[in-house]
């Protein structure tokens, strides 16, 4: 019992020691004891925060019957939840009064409306795209704005910004705002079954049914290329210097990309023409001359130039 109030008598005194040292700041008397009392306080309401969070996520996951993008949406709401009940907890404990409170929301609402704008702005466009899903981790989505196109499959949605990665390996960062007021190609919204169209032009008296044959053999050559629906081969139109045909083809895993698809049918397209003596025709045009005087003289004068003996 004498070691105990021993032991109280020092705390005591410790206490004591550290609550003479102090500052006056306005109408608050800041003391070391308050100050390690108030950065105890924030680190456990952080590690609470914190280990409450990850708990919280845990056991929506264990959720069965969502898919992936309401499951996300759900954290994403567990941990704003989380950090709002921290924050009062700890504002409570640190003996901080509403009239305090009342002024700092003030400063941190014109905060917002000055600099944070566009960082609330983006968190909230982020929990608008996850409760509609219009676009969903897993989507192979085109954007366009003023400096280019990014093409892509969506990796993650985050407060801030999507994260787009391309075909090259680059991910990009593509704010949340962007994505609610920009035009958005989503390949995948619906249906993951994509067509591509590939021109391909054939010179005028070839034959026009074995080419469409070679053309569907080619498509069908393609691994990526779907059995159902089944590819096609349509005529265009009659160009100027060849006979234009559009070969049509789908796929369902755009995230792998077009071009190489294009690239096959295009490649076997030409190995089955030159085989099946099918010719891919280039630009080219004929001049006709009309018979004049002035043409008449200039001929004249070239062949005493080419032949002065004559």
């Amino acid at each position: 019992m004498t070691g105990a109030e021993t032991f109280r008598d020092r705390s005591a005194r410790f206490f004591n020691w550290l609550d003479g040292f102090g500052i006056e700041v306005g109408d608050y008397h800041i003391t070391l004891f308050t100050a390690a009392r108030a950065v105890i306080i924030i680190v456990l309401v952080l590690a609470f925060a914190h280990i409450a969070g990850r708990f919280a996520r845990r056991m929506i996951r264990r959720i069965k019957g969502v898919d992936s993008t309401q499951r996300l949406l759900g954290e994403k709401i567990a941990s704003i939840f989380v950090w709002a009940i921290a924050f009062f907890v700890g504002i409570d404990m640190l003996g901080i009064s509403l009239t305090a409170f009342t002024v700092f929301s003030g400063a941190f609402g014109l905060a917002i409306g000055f600099g944070l704008q566009k960082t609330f702005g983006n968190l909230i466009a982020g929990i608008i795209l996850l409760m509609d899903r219009s676009i969903k981790p897993g989507d192979v989505i085109a954007v366009t704005d003023g400096k280019g196109s990014t093409f892509g499959e969506v990796k993650k949605i985050g407060i801030r910004a999507v994260s787009v990665t391309t075909r090259d390996n680059r991910e990009y960062l593509i704010p949340n705002e962007i994505l609610m007021t920009t035009q958005v190609e989503n390949w995948s919204y619906s249906s993951r079954q994509v067509a591509i169209s590939i021109p391909v032009s054939v010179a005028y008296g070839s034959d026009i049914d074995l080419a469409e044959r070679l053309l569907l053999e080619a498509a069908h050559s393609s691994p990526r290329v779907l059995a159902d629906p089944p590819p096609g081969v349509l005529l265009t139109a009659f160009g100027p210097s060849a006979i234009e045909m559009l070969v049509s083809c789908w796929i369902d895993d755009p995230e792998d990309g077009v071009l190489n698809v294009r690239s096959e049918v295009l490649k076997e397209a030409w190995h089955l023409f030159r085989a099946q003596g099918v010719e891919i025709p280039f630009p080219q045009s004929d001049v006709h001359l009309r018979d004049s005087e002035g043409l008449r003289r200039l001929a004249e004068a070239l062949a005493v130039r080419t032949n002065p003996q004559g």
